[in-house]
């Protein structure tokens, strides 16, 4: 099996203008014409639907906390989180709010 080399493309990555969408006919899935236009919103749509879902609503951005823990703490939180069908930030989440609750 053949192991692919894909480049790492990121929002600064350059890409084009390989394909004139004014001039050649580029169809998508569903048959319909491939735009500049509609490109473009293609585009943004996948830029935008990246990371996971906010939790601050649509097309906002969560603020982020971030600290340290010793090994053994992040290991028993990843026991829990494995446990309960959660991730390690959802069981940090949980903890922060029922502490900022009292």
């Amino acid at each position: 099996m053949t192991r692919s080399n894909r480049p790492h493309i990121t929002t600064a990555t350059q890409i084009g203008p390989d394909v004139d969408l004014d001039r050649d006919d580029v169809r998508l899935a569903d048959g319909t014409r491939l735009t500049s236009l509609r490109a473009d919103q293609i585009i943004e749509d996948v830029r935008r639907s990246g990371g996971r879902p906010s939790l601050s609503g649509r097309g906002a951005r969560s603020p982020q906390i971030a600290f340290r823990v010793p090994p053994e703490v992040r290991d028993r939180a990843a026991d829990v989180a494995a446990r309960e069908g959660k991730t390690v930030s959802q069981i940090a989440r949980e903890a922060l709010e029922a502490r900022l609750a009292v």
